[in-house]
């Protein structure tokens, strides 16, 4: 049998990758994918965290919290990536670069008006 702190330690560590990527990438979409490595992360904590107190959970009569909560941040993460890609779509065609530090978000873009 697995050892409940085992996925919670494969959580923190994919955690923290996340968070290092989206604290060193330049790339936009390099960064999108760190903060969907942080999701699966939390994905991780809330589903070990159900099965690991699911006797006490069960006696209050709510069952499986952790996968409803779960597929809560999957559906998240799925409208998170499509409006993202979206916005680095547009921000390509605007200003031809997806390089986060490269861009003046202040200037407006040639052919604008």
């Amino acid at each position: 049998m697995i050892r409940p702190v085992v996925p919670f330690v494969v959580a923190a560590l994919l955690f923290g990758l996340g968070v290092y990527g989206v604290l060193r990438r330049r790339n936009a979409v390099l960064v999108l994918m760190a903060v969907e490595l942080m999701l699966n992360a939390v994905n991780i904590v809330l589903v070990t965290a159900d099965t690991t107190v699911r006797a006490a959970v069960r006696d209050a009569g709510l069952t499986h919290t952790g996968g409803v909560f779960a597929l809560f941040v999957v559906v998240i993460a799925a409208a998170e990536v499509g409006v993202g890609l979206a916005v680095i779509l547009q921000l390509y065609r605007l200003r031809d670069t997806v390089v986060v530090d490269d861009l003046d978000l202040d200037a407006e873009p040639e052919g604008a008006r």
